[in-house]
């Protein structure tokens, strides 16, 4: 089976996306009997490293590295000239279409990842009429792929409220080797100039509006300086206030695990996660994750890993880090990695992709995809 990825989602200082696209290539390299090629954006055109071909194009000023492609018509040859027998599309925009295109030419089945929450962004930031019309857009879109994964819950029964059928819920996941406990480094405090006794919180990704930095800038300013916050994701290190420093932006996945695991509490203000990798990746190194009542976190974190409160409350985000420091939080810390270690390891995610993939290919026919959805779905967390 050959697996082509393409995606608009992999620049310098992408977040979750990249990373699974990374973790997939690695996994499906020692699966025998798979292929995997993998299609993005970059600085130049060619192969830059077994099965990652790259093509340059025009970089998009002030998004951190990425770029658009003005000739889709070339990435539509480029992929289909692989010959795969699945396609999966990574964003909504032009390399959707232009896969959809290169499917036709060389007979491969599609698949589309709904990875971000394209209606409730576009209407959050252009108002709810702009939000109806990229809803059209996507069940457009969508209604022409073979199958639809969807990262979460949440985001599958949006997608089927906008009348978007052969949808399954497919995870995320973590490599629980490389996220591990063990990376913790009693070092960082000293690099951070902190005390030992400081209550130490990190948020990892892009600083992006969905983020909702400033949140997290209040609630820490309620905390005072028992408590510090790193935010991993800028452009150099520097101070944003008494108990709050800025990072640069990690893609080395064994330093972030470095960061995450040296930490006490991971806390994730924002209200629009579509799945929430980096909460899972600081479940993996043994943290209580705080998050907010919004968005896919719910489906993640519960009393016994961590912590939930109202979105954009700082005054109930502060009581919920109060509330885990309080409490049992080595406990919560093992809880949360064993957690990661039954339902997100980066091998089981793939392993119930690879399937879906295999029956889709088996049948090449929608048929398969109703099965898929009355039986597929991932169980809510529950309590260990």
């Amino acid at each position: 089976m050959h697996i082509a990825d393409i995606s608009l989602f992999f620049a310098p200082h992408s977040g979750g996306v990249k990373r699974y696209l990374l973790a997939k290539h690695r996994c499906l390299a020692a699966r025998t009997g798979v292929r995997h090629s993998l299609l993005v954006p970059g600085t130049m055109t060619g192969e830059t490293e077994p099965g990652i071909f790259t093509r340059g194009d025009w970089n998009i000023p002030c998004t951190g590295g990425y770029r658009v492609p003005l000739r889709p018509a070339r990435w539509r040859r480029a992929l289909a000239a692989l010959r795969p027998d699945v396609i999966e599309v990574g964003d909504p925009y032009h390399l959707a279409w232009a896969a959809l295109g290169a499917a036709k030419d060389c007979g491969a089945m599609t698949v589309a990842f709904a990875h971000s929450d394209l209606p409730r962004m576009i209407a959050s930031r252009f108002g709810r009429f702009a939000g109806r019309a990229a809803d059209v857009y996507l069940r457009r879109l969508y209604s022409r792929f073979d199958l639809v994964q969807a990262p979460s819950r949440l985001i599958a029964q949006r997608l089927r409220d906008s009348g978007i059928a052969r949808i399954v819920v497919q995870p995320l996941g973590v490599d629980a080797e490389v996220f591990h406990p063990s990376r913790h480094d009693a070092r960082l405090r000293d690099e951070l100039g902190l005390a030992a006794d400081v209550r130490l919180s990190i948020f990892a990704g892009r600083m992006a509006r969905e983020k909702d930095v400033p949140l997290l800038l209040r609630t820490f300013a309620r905390l005072g300086t028992a408590h510090h916050l790193i935010l991993v994701g800028g452009e150099r290190r520097r101070a944003l206030s008494a108990n709050a420093t800025m990072l640069p932006y990690e893609q080395d996945p064994v330093r972030l695990a470095r960061l995450l695991a040296s930490a006490d509490v991971l806390v994730h203000a924002g209200a629009q996660e579509t799945f929430g990798l980096i909460a899972v990746e600081a479940m993996a190194c043994g943290l209580p994750v705080v998050g907010v009542r919004a968005g896919a976190l719910p489906e993640l974190i519960d009393d016994s890993v961590g912590a939930l409160a109202e979105a954009g409350d700082a005054a109930a985000l502060a009581a919920a880090i109060e509330k885990v420091y309080s409490g049992d939080f080595a406990t919560m810390g093992r809880r949360a990695r064993w957690r990661v270690e039954r339902r997100y390891s980066w091998s089981s995610v793939f392993d119930l992709q690879l399937d879906r993939y295999a029956r889709l290919l088996r049948t090449r026919s929608h048929a398969f995809v109703g099965e898929a959805d009355a039986t597929d779905p991932v169980e809510t967390p529950s309590r260990p």
